[in-house]
């Protein structure tokens, strides 16, 4: 089983992957055709270069379409527990401090546009959670503690 992306994350992979597997790889194709024409493929910097680039572009999209092909698209819901997809409103209880989040599958996560994976520490920790709990996990501090103060 893979991971969970949004449509919006899938919308972006494929277009993504279209512009590796059309522009790109021609690009690349082109370079490597060229650096060949410059002579002695031995000592040539360029078409080394442009088979190195040719290598990474391939496992690039070797990885898009094992994410593609192995994800669940997940719809965001709205309900009354944590799941993917889910934003939650979540307090700190040590400060009070609070933090919004969305859910998000392993591919997607981005703490700095606050969205959290899942699989994570605290993503395990919220998932399947209500308003008004109080979850706990183990960060690099000690044990932390939020509670749950709405999903959306």
């Amino acid at each position: 089983m893979g991971d969970y992306i949004s449509k919006e994350k899938k919308i972006e992979l494929e277009a993504e992957l279209k512009e590796l597997t059309t522009v790109k790889r021609k690009e690349i194709i082109e370079a490597v055709e060229y650096a060949k024409s410059l002579g002695d493929l031995s000592e040539n910097a360029e078409y080394h270069s442009a088979r190195e680039a040719q290598g990474k572009l391939q496992t690039r999209i070797e990885e898009i379409e094992n994410v593609l092909k192995n994800s669940l698209v997940v719809e965001k819901k709205i309900g009354n527990v944590v799941d993917i997809g889910a934003t939650v409103v979540v307090q700190k209880v040590s400060d009070q401090s609070e933090r919004t989040l969305t859910i998000v599958g392993a591919e997607e996560a981005d703490m700095t546009a606050g969205k959290l994976s899942h699989k994570s520490p605290l993503g395990s920790a919220l998932m399947g959670a209500k308003v008004g709990e109080i979850v706990s996990f183990q960060a690099p501090t000690g044990t932390t503690e939020y509670k749950i103060v709405a999903i959306s």
